[in-house]
């Protein structure tokens, strides 16, 4: 018998999404509308996504442009961004708002790579508790007898196969995400 181990490859992917969406929203020098995800906009009595209310784009290098689709969103969207605690500064004209981004200092990108460790962390201990529940089900297979002992040490050895490549690829997202920081 050889072990399904589906559930531990879509919980992986999972896990793996999840870190490249906490790595969008970690600021870098670059300005990218990936970076206003996590803000909410009180939008008619409803928390909505910015993307949502607003088409957001790229000004340059460290300015993102919002354009709201209804004029009277422009204070709400404001609010919005400056209680998310970005960082950056707001500014409103005449054709909506100006989110601009300040030079990342030595200290600012220490923190941010903390928080990017901090962050892997998190991925590798959802992984290993992955790895745990996967681990109960062969040795409850084995101790049930639909299993034999070989049949458990190979899907033992499968298993951290794939946990190791699930490590890998949170690794490599890590090390992208620190040459992101440090330019």
């Amino acid at each position: 018998m050889t072990y399904d181990f589906s559930s531990f490859e879509s919980r992986g992917t999972e896990i793996v999404d999840w870190l490249g969406k906490e790595y969008t929203a970690i600021r870098t020098g670059q300005a990218t509308p990936a970076l206003l995800d996590v803000v909410k906009v009180d939008s008619y009595g409803a928390m909505t996504p910015i993307n949502q209310v607003a088409s957001v784009g790229v000004e340059d290098a460290r300015t993102l442009r919002i354009s709201p689709w209804d004029a009277g969103q422009i204070q709400s969207i404001e609010k919005a961004i400056t209680d998310a605690d970005l960082g950056v500064s707001v500014a409103v004209d005449d054709s909506g708002l100006r989110v601009i981004f300040p030079e990342l200092t030595s200290d600012r990108r220490a923190q941010l790579l903390k928080v990017a460790k901090t962050k892997l962390e998190e991925a590798r201990v959802s992984i290993r508790g992955a790895r745990d529940e996967v681990m109960k089900g062969i040795e409850a297979a084995n101790k049930g007898g639909d299993m034999s002992d070989d049949e458990k040490f190979d899907a033992k050895e499968e298993l951290q196969k794939l946990v190791d490549t699930k490590n890998k690829a949170l690794e490599d997202m890590y090390t992208r995400k620190e040459t992101e920081i440090n330019q």
